[in-house]
């Protein structure tokens, strides 16, 4: 009898990349059948408080409120390493540093973003206006908030949207702490019995080594995601958060999540909780 899985992941090029040699079907397991679903990822982070899917894309920031429903999985991280999202002003304003936004009006791709955490993180005194992560640039680009922070393939086009960055949060965390900035993970769902958690976390690993892998035909079905993106721009947003982090986090990559999340709940943005990944069967 088969088994239906459901994956859910957001409808980005990145994910779209690691997640090819599931929909591709060159990746499969035996009474294993895949459906993904796809939506942003503050949707999928509200969805995993109901432990809607057997695997999900989660921020990192969410997971500090869905250790009782997901275990982590080792592979399919966004890992910023050295860049991340961006803080933006528009041309015209007279900001030009952070801390000139100090009590000001910032938007963010949603609250529970890894996003947010980390501007929480880099300015504490702030007012967030919660956005889609598509109608941050714009706002921002018309004056409506005073800044805002951009995500996903408008970290590239950011110039071409009348912005102007004011920080980067992904450097201004490695900066900080030496390490990558956790944006995204993968969690299984924790009830799932452990054999199939082992089996899953496999596939999933199995899959991400595969678009890596076959690099040129993973991009070619990611373009189909890519939001206006050229190939060559795709290529390199893919690139900078589908790498070797992605195949897996290793000591170096967990210990960025640890204290990503131990730093916020030592200020009191979320409740302490220490990851528990969920491993691959041998």
């Amino acid at each position: 009898m088969t088994q239906v899985v459901r994956v859910a992941h957001s409808p980005d090029s990145d994910d779209a990349f690691m997640f090819f040699g599931l929909a591709s079907g060159s990746v499969r397991a035996e009474g294993l059948e895949f459906v993904h679903e796809l939506a942003d990822i503050e949707s999928l982070n509200r969805a995993a408080l109901q432990g809607r899917y057997e695997v999900t894309a989660l921020s990192t920031h969410a997971y500090a409120y869905l250790r009782d429903n997901y275990l982590l999985l080792d592979a399919g991280a966004s890992m910023g390493d050295g860049y991340g999202p961006l803080v933006v002003v528009s041309e015209s304003s007279s900001v030009r540093t952070m801390g000139e936004l100090s009590g000001k009006q910032i938007a963010i791709p949603g609250k529970w973003t890894s996003a947010a955490l980390a501007l929480a993180l880099c300015l504490p005194l702030h007012s967030a206006v919660e956005m889609d992560f598509k109608s941050v640039g714009e706002a921002t680009a018309r004056g409506e908030v005073e800044a805002g922070v951009i995500i996903h393939e408008g970290q590239l086009t950011a110039g071409q949207q009348g912005l102007r960055a004011i920080e980067d949060l992904g450097s201004w965390w490695k900066g900080h702490t030496g390490l990558p900035l956790p944006l995204g993970v993968n969690g299984v769902r924790k009830n799932l019995p452990m054999l199939l958690r082992e089996r899953l976390a496999r596939v999933l690993a199995e899959s991400v080594a595969y678009g890596l892998e076959h690099r040129e035909e993973a991009l070619d079905y990611a373009m189909s995601f890519a939001r206006g993106l050229d190939r060559q721009k795709a290529d390199a947003f893919i690139g900078m958060y589908v790498n070797d982090w992605t195949r897996s986090l290793g000591e170096r990559g967990r210990e960025a999540v640890a204290l990503f999340l131990r730093e916020a709940a030592e200020r009191g943005l979320v409740p302490r909780v220490t990851p528990a990944y969920q491993e691959a069967e041998g």
